[in-house]
């Protein structure tokens, strides 16, 4: 259960400095919090079932079945969002309105599945 904790801890804390990141006009930087932000969440989700996720591939396998068993089909679109951020902060690429809107959904993400799972 402690790994759970951690996970959920990290979760929070990715969001919130993702938030100051972007107050302060950082999106590369935000752009991997938000990214840390649902990959932590998907990682306590899977720890609590007994299960560990490490790789992308093993993150984007879990969110799926998560999708099945939560009946919710926009998981993996709003996962896929932050797959988009991860991106972003080594190519740089996105303009700040899609960071924004990237963001948002990374924040939909992780209110679902907490709440949820």
């Amino acid at each position: 259960m402690e790994k759970v904790e951690d996970y959920f801890r990290l979760n929070g804390k990715y969001l919130k400095e993702a938030e100051a990141l972007m107050e302060k006009g950082d999106y590369v930087q935000a752009s991997e919090k938000f990214w840390g932000a649902a990959a932590e969440v998907t990682k306590a989700v899977a720890a609590k079932r007994g299960k560990t996720v490490k790789s992308h591939g093993e993150l984007f396998s879990f969110v799926s079945k998560l999708r099945d068993e939560l009946g919710d089909p926009e998981l993996p679109r709003l996962f896929a969002s932050a797959s988009s951020l991860h991106q972003n902060f080594y190519e740089d690429w996105l303009p700040p309105a899609t960071v924004r809107d990237l963001g948002e959904a990374v924040k939909e993400y992780v209110q679902r599945v907490k709440s949820r799972a």
